[in-house]
């Protein structure tokens, strides 16, 4: 069903693409740390491709398959990473403020 010259095969990719913008906002939400997205981002991809091929009873062949995917992947951990880095460099707040008035 993935390809580019029919409209629900482009569909399809736009999902895909949409779905890796959205898990890269779940890598922020769930795992918080810069060096892990690309652990996670090719985790959650290789059980993927466990389940489409279980599901199909066949492992996928086909180029447009392995190119979506490629591409997906490396949106999700390329824009988890930087959402991620963003968050750790933020500054840290320092109050010249004593906390307690000993």
């Amino acid at each position: 069903i993935l390809g580019f010259s029919t409209p629900p095969g482009r569909l399809s990719m736009m999902a895909f693409i949409l779905n890796a913008l959205t898990c890269a906002l779940g890598l922020l939400y769930f795992i918080r740390r810069g060096k892990q997205c690309l652990d996670f981002t090719v985790t959650v991809h290789f059980f993927h491709l466990l389940g489409c091929w279980m599901y199909n009873s066949r492992f996928p062949s086909t180029l447009t398959w392995w190119l979506v995917h490629i591409v997906c992947t490396a949106l999700m951990a390329a824009i988890g990473e930087y959402l991620c880095m963003r968050i750790e460099l933020r500054e840290i707040p320092l109050n010249s403020a004593p906390k307690s008035n000993v």
